[in-house]
């Protein structure tokens, strides 16, 4: 049976309704709902700069920019992009640091009527290059910071600082160009089975009707204070701005060194009163079971990337919504709030579909399934991507025509994630039919990660499978067998990914095999892949056994955070499997623990048990001299 697609409705704050400029709407789509909203993004953030051209829009800590002031900004890029061939369905590369330039120069973009290509400063220089080519890209905007990893290619390079001169001669007036709802607003990549990635186009009726249901959906106001702090490759950034600034509201940027601190984030909330924000679906887990003051101006926590385990304890002072949605369905394709645990409360579900999108639960003969049955989920609707950038025998197989309309235009994309019906009409996500996983937050092709492994000189084959972690969820295992008379030394492998992959798309452990255990039909048998352990995993170098008291106790703390069975002296930490969200774990345990407060960055510098501890005695040290702590309550080897 066909389940209609209803509204969800999400309580507002008392005395607060849509407000800000007038905006004029377009008529129902075929689902019957109102309109996504007949302006697009260019058009709706210069209606509220002339509405209230000193309200506060971009702050970064010091740093403000007003309506007005990213609006001129914005228009005189604008005007520069257009001087060097920006038009509707040009791709432009951004590749820049979160920061109020970074939102300016991507909303210029649009005005200029092209699209953006989101370029993250921490990919790989390969993994950068493979997404401007693929892309192609005619122009990239940078800093001059940055501009040294994008040199060379056939592309126009334009950095702010360098060129900052003409930009500002440039007039501050609209640039006059009217892209259609159907032209691109950006293009964004995502990890690919094949063993490349690929790009997904995304139109201006897709991220307007993102916003227009956004701004609905949670009655976001001018007096609403939002949170950017998604990283740019990741589609959340999008939902992060957009449909603030479409509002009036004011957008406030987290800094790195509290975005994955659960703790720090919720200080630095509370600090700025930030009404509405969005965290990843780990971090979200970890934030709502913190102590919150009933006072927080925080009313709505969106959540979504991963599925969702954990319902919000009674007493929290805001609402939690979680979210699904697939980046070829324009960040979101399904939402509901997530009720407080009560007896025999079900997993959280992802909701219903949004404004103007519809699902399908199908069979594998295209066929619905009923209330109850598991069935294939796919998505139709205003935020349905036009398809992959230049792979269009990939797009013909995942956006396929919809078999229950008349219309040939009406496509659905084909997601490839299990879901049921529960009996009140809300999805129930069950996982994928395919490889495909998900690590902090994204999207990941295991087969795209063994091809890189396995063009390492001295690899013969690999498989990538996904394991349960105990520590943040899930971690990924690769498993290597050499070439004959060959070695792999850990370093060198990682040193190899890291030259063509994101830091979440290498493995945080390998395994040496001798060789792949097979099926009989030829398949890596993942079920015969043995578990990492001491013996298997492949490190730098021999095991060696901490030292003294100081080491022995952080060893008894990273083994378990890391989901490994012991720790030697001179195992790095990140070699082992450690990322940024692990390691500001680790330090509020050192603190717990050593009553001493390491930073983040030590900890890069500083990577190995032995180096780790040497800091920890350093600080202790530095305690004592002072004063602050007896000797006796010291627990180091000094």
């Amino acid at each position: 049976m066909d389940h209609p697609a209803d509204v969800q409705e999400f309580d507002a704050p008392p005395d607060t309704q849509m407000s800000g400029c007038a905006s004029e709407t377009e008529p129902s789509d075929r689902t019957g709902r109102a309109g996504w909203g007949g302006l697009l993004i260019p058009r709706l953030v210069a209606q509220q700069a002339a509405c209230t051209p000193d309200a506060l829009a971009l702050q970064n800590g010091s740093e403000l920019l007003t309506y007005a002031e990213m609006d001129q900004r914005a228009n005189q890029l604008a005007h520069h992009f257009t001087s060097m061939g920006a038009a509707p369905d040009k791709v432009v590369g951004l590749l820049m640091e979160r920061s109020p330039s970074l939102v300016v120069t991507a909303l210029a973009i649009l005005k200029a009527g092209g699209a953006y290509l989101p370029l993250d400063p921490a990919l790989p220089a390969e993994r950068l290059h493979f997404m401007l080519r693929d892309a192609e890209v005619g122009t990239v905007v940078t800093r001059s910071s940055l501009a040294s990893r994008i040199e060379s290619g056939g592309w126009d390079l334009v950095d702010l600082d360098a060129d900052a001169g003409r930009i500002a001669s440039c007039s501050a007036t609209p640039v006059d160009c009217s892209p259609t709802p159907e032209n691109l607003a950006y293009v964004i990549y995502t990890s690919g089975s094949t063993g490349r990635p690929k790009g997904v186009e995304i139109t201006h009726r897709g991220l307007a009707n993102l916003v227009a249901w956004h701004r609905r959906a949670f009655q976001v106001t001018p007096a609403d204070r939002a949170v950017f702090q998604a990283a740019l490759g990741f589609d959340a950034s999008v939902w992060e701005l957009w449909p603030y600034l479409a509002a009036g509201a004011s957008v406030h940027i987290a800094a790195d060194a509290i975005r994955s601190n659960p703790e720090a984030l919720r200080d630095w909330l509370v600090q700025k009163k930030i009404s509405i924000t969005f965290l990843p679906t780990p971090l979200a887990e970890r934030t709502i079971l913190l102590d919150w003051p009933s006072g927080t101006a925080l009313r709505i926590l969106l959540t979504g990337a991963e599925t969702l385990q954990q319902r919000p304890p009674a007493a929290l002072p805001f609402r939690l919504i979680n979210n699904y949605g697939p980046t070829e369905c324009t960040v979101v394709a399904t939402s509901g709030p997530v009720e407080p645990a009560q007896a025999a409360s079900p997993s959280p579900s992802i909701g219903r579909p949004i404004d103007n999108t519809f699902v399908y639960l199908l069979d594998s003969d295209m066929q619905q399934v009923a209330t109850g049955s598991v069935g294939e989920l796919y998505v139709g609707g205003a935020g349905v991507a036009r398809g992959y950038r230049n792979q269009p025998a990939l797009t013909a197989e995942k956006f396929v025509r919809n078999p229950f309309s008349a219309d040939p235009r009406d496509i659905i994309y084909r997601t490839g994630d299990l879901a049921r019906y529960r009996p009140d009409g809300e999805l129930e996500f069950l996982g994928r039919r395919d490889d495909q996983l998900k690590i902090r937050g994204y999207r990941v092709e295991p087969n795209e990660i063994a091809a890189v492994i396995s063009a390492h000189p001295a690899v013969q084959a690999s498989v990538v499978v996904q394991q349960e972690d105990q520590t943040d969820g899930k971690r990924l295992v690769g498993y290597v067998a050499c070439k004959p008379g060959s070695v792999v030394i850990l370093t060198n492998l990682r040193e190899h990914l890291l030259k063509y992959l994101p830091d979440y798309m290498v493995p945080s452990v390998f395994v040496r095999m001798q060789a792949l255990p097979l099926t009989p039909n030829g398949k890596v048998d993942r079920s015969a892949l043995p578990a990492p352990n001491a013996e298997n995993a492949l490190r730098d170098q021999e095991y060696t056994p901490p030292r003294g008291i100081v080491e022995e106790r952080l060893a008894a703390i990273v083994a378990p955070l890391l989901n490994v069975e012991k720790v030697g002296m001179n195992d790095n930490f990140f070699l082992l499997g450690g990322h940024s969200l692990l390691g500001t774990q680790l330090l509020t345990k050192i603190s717990h623990v050593f009553g001493v407060d390491l930073t983040l960055l030590s900890l890069f510098d500083h990577p190995t048990l032995a180096e780790i501890s040497c800091e920890i005695e350093k600080l202790i040290l530095a305690k004592i001299e002072r004063g602050d702590v007896p000797p006796q309550h010291c627990h180091g080897n000094t």
